[in-house]
């Protein structure tokens, strides 16, 4: 039986096994490791300042510049980083930092004697005292409900596609007004496509050029570099998710659900204004149809009135929302015993334990309590100690039967690293 099984193998996943290892528990981690990054559609780049986009390790090992370095490229600050590059830079941090990576998908956790059951894809049955869920944005994926009727032969969530080359020539509404929206639209058009972007917003929000790193100490101190933008709020979300959760419930879900909202990045906002794009703000869609092979959309909006549009394919950049009902790979037994917050997602106690005992939660179901930058890689620093300290202090609470108690970080030494991921 393992210490811990920890299942998904992107930024989260991969950040809590690299501090589990090095505490000597005996882990083991399941899923393709940065999966999804590694299917993003080239020509995309991070959102998030290089350094800030760092995966965890104990002592600050095995960071984004160091990797570009080795490949004889720069991170710098105010420089975008390919998301090939960083989804290569993932599969580096797995090599050297993580061992025992099972690229198997699982197909089911349960509970059972002194912990938990996880089924594999192809049936085995393994058993762990602990698990860390870690399984991202991708079960999430949000698609407005006029779109939900159509099949995605003429819907597609954004994340869905690895190469917009399928849409060379074709007619495409881009859903949404954040920075998937923009940069996707932005590809589609630089390849031919004719795309047309609909959006609630009245008006695109675009983030502004960061200051530079080195600056006066009086702008220092006046706005903060973060790993979350400049500012002492982004701050306190990226810093302080610990003190975030002691934040009264009605706060924590206001922050959550408008904080650091839908925004193209500075550097993608000349390319969509270079495009021929056609933006249709402040409009919602309230209808959509297969018509003669195609889509028929119906929009609405307070300036605009009813409007009608038609497109080959609609692709929805409509973000992520996490709740207990779509975490499928928990037996309906386990997820009932999560206590979900008013809006859905589970409650998430110190050390990011769920209310399952011995089921640690981490990612974007977590930013209820622990706040925005959960939403982002940047928060995987926070919540990898955090969360391996949780798992040893329930680990040390109920040991194995028959075994003596091994207080935390005394446990047997890590092994060697193995994995399977290769890149």
């Amino acid at each position: 039986m393992y210490d811990l099984l920890i299942v998904g193998a992107g930024p989260y996943g991969l950040s809590i096994a690299a501090h589990a290892a090095a505490r000597g528990l005996d882990t083991r981690v399941f899923g393709r490791p940065m999966d999804s990054w590694r299917r993003m559609p080239r020509g995309m780049f991070l959102k998030s300042e290089p350094w800030a986009s760092n995966l965890s390790a104990p002592g600050a090992r095995f960071r984004l510049d160091q990797y570009c370095a080795l490949r004889g490229e720069t991170a710098r600050h105010g420089h975008p980083i390919p998301v090939d590059t960083f989804a290569s830079y993932g599969l580096w941090f797995a090599r050297h930092a993580v061992p025992h990576l099972d690229e198997r998908m699982i197909r089911r956790i349960d509970v059972a004697p002194d912990g938990f059951s996880l089924e594999t894809e192809d049936g085995q049955v393994l058993r762990g005292r602990t698990v860390a869920l870690a399984t991202g944005v991708m079960p999430y994926m949000h698609i407005p409900q006029a779109l939900r009727g159509l099949t995605e032969d003429h819907v597609t969530h954004s994340s869905r596609h690895g190469d917009l080359g399928r849409f060379s020539g074709a007619d495409v509404m881009v859903v949404g007004g954040g920075q998937a929206a923009l940069e996707t639209a932005a590809l589609l058009a630089e390849q031919g496509t004719r795309v047309r972007i609909v959006a609630r917003a009245p008006e695109l929000a675009w983030n502004s050029v960061p200051p530079p790193w080195e600056r006066p100490w009086w702008k220092r101190a006046r706005a903060p570099h973060t790993g979350l933008g400049c500012g002492w709020r982004n701050w306190l979300y990226a810093e302080r998710p610990g003190a975030f959760r002691r934040l009264p419930e009605r706060t924590r879900a206001g922050i959550t659900a408008t904080a650091l909202g839908p925004a193209g990045a500075w550097w993608i906002r000349d390319r969509v204004a270079a495009a021929a794009i056609d933006i249709r703000l402040g409009q919602t869609i309230v209808d959509a149809r297969p018509s003669a092979g195609r889509i028929h959309v119906r929009t609405v909006g307070p300036a605009t009135g009813t409007q009608d549009f038609e497109a080959d394919h609609v692709i929805a950049a409509t973000g992520f929302r996490a709740g207990r009902a779509r975490m499928t790979v928990l037996a309906p037994g386990v997820r009932d015993r999560l206590a979900p917050l008013p809006d859905g997602p589970p409650r998430v106690g110190r050390g990011f334990a769920s209310a399952c005992p011995g089921l640690f939660l981490a990612g974007l179901v977590t930013a209820a309590d622990f706040g925005p930058a959960m939403r982002f890689v940047h928060g995987a620093s926070y919540t990898a100690p955090a969360l391996v300290d949780g798992v040893e202090q329930h680990l040390a609470r109920r040991p194995r039967p028959g075994s003596p108690v091994v207080p935390p970080g005394r446990r047997r030494a890590p092994e060697t690293v193995r994995v399977a991921a290769d890149g």
